[in-house]
């Protein structure tokens, strides 16, 4: 399992900021949606040219021109492009290829899909690496979560191939951890946390006691 943690912040110097603190103890360093809605994909070039072994995502959230949004997170150094499942086919296709083509990974954000098991399955076909389940802060306010979404999707693909946003902290960690997803996400709980770094290295630890 791998911690990814996501960045929402939409100021690039903040962003900066955070990932100096943790470039070298995160496995994922995710560019949320608010920074490259606010900045493109510049912040990540800004990362990976600082950081370069830094496994960073771009969470384009892409729902059209597949093939030339993804060129161009890739082209910034995006390891990691996300793609809207419930995008036409097509759409999801063209990222899946131009991913692979330039050697990064594809991950299918399920934010709104409420047909997960049949869409997981034909986004593997699809090409797409990774599947995730997500719970987007306008729905974590109604009490939703994504753990039973996360239980499902696990029952349909492989947990290897699997992700999982939406409200983690250290205190519901396990629950998704038991699942052995490939990776899990947390934004918010890291990002108030007093301090970043530690708070950090605290989940990734705890991930890791759950592996052994």
């Amino acid at each position: 399992m791998r911690l990814q943690m996501a960045i929402d912040v939409a100021d690039v110097d903040k962003v900066m900021e955070m990932v100096d603190k943790v470039h070298d103890v995160v496995d994922i360093v995710e560019v949320g949606t608010p920074v490259i809605m606010g900045y493109g994909v510049e912040p990540v070039r800004l990362i990976k040219e600082k950081y370069p072994q830094l496994t960073v995502l771009a969470d384009t959230k892409i729902a059209d021109a597949g093939s030339y949004e993804c060129q161009e997170a890739c082209d910034a150094g995006a390891d990691i492009i996300t793609v809207l499942a419930i995008s036409d086919d097509g759409t999801i296709q063209g990222v899946a290829d131009t991913a692979h083509a330039n050697g990064k990974l594809c991950i299918a954000d399920l934010l709104s899909v409420t047909e997960i098991s049949t869409r997981a399955r034909r986004l593997e076909q699809l090409g797409v690496d990774i599947i995730c389940v997500h719970t987007g802060v306008d729905m974590q306010a109604h009490g939703r979560t994504p753990l039973m979404d996360l239980v499902e999707l696990t029952k349909a693909v492989d947990p290897g191939k699997t992700a999982v946003a939406g409200g983690i902290s250290m205190s519901t960690l396990s629950s998704y951890t038991a699942l052995k997803p490939a990776i899990i996400i947390s934004g918010g709980a890291l990002g108030k946390a007093p301090d970043l770094r530690q708070a950090v290295i605290e989940m990734e630890e705890a991930m890791r006691k759950e592996e052994n």
